[in-house]
């Protein structure tokens, strides 16, 4: 977090789950960072992340894991899809660090 910070890079989460719920995965988990609550899915939307998904042979909606990077005049610089938690926070990091010294 400290290393996002000193580039005045800012972490948020966001999803459909409730605050409550929020509240109880960022202490199990320990996250620093805050976690919006898009109860009716209109920034979803926005941002397309709401998928269909085949689980078992039963389809649904459903988030696809993903992170754009946003840059301080609201312009979305890069976006990552499919989002595996392998290595991923040091590829946006590096993304970061680049665009701020731009």
């Amino acid at each position: 977090m400290e290393q996002f910070a000193a580039i005045n890079t800012v972490i948020l989460g966001v999803s459909r789950d409730s605050i409550a719920s929020h509240e109880k995965f960022a202490a199990k988990l320990g996250l620093k960072f805050p976690l919006l609550s898009d109860s009716n899915g209109e920034v979803c939307q926005l941002y397309e992340v709401l998928k269909e998904k085949n689980m078992y042979g039963k389809k649904s909606m459903g988030i696809e894991r993903s992170t754009f990077l946003i840059d301080a005049d609201g312009v979305i610089r890069q976006i990552w899809r499919k989002v595996k938690v392998a290595g991923h926070a040091e590829a946006v990091l590096a993304a970061a660090r680049e665009l701020s010294e731009q």
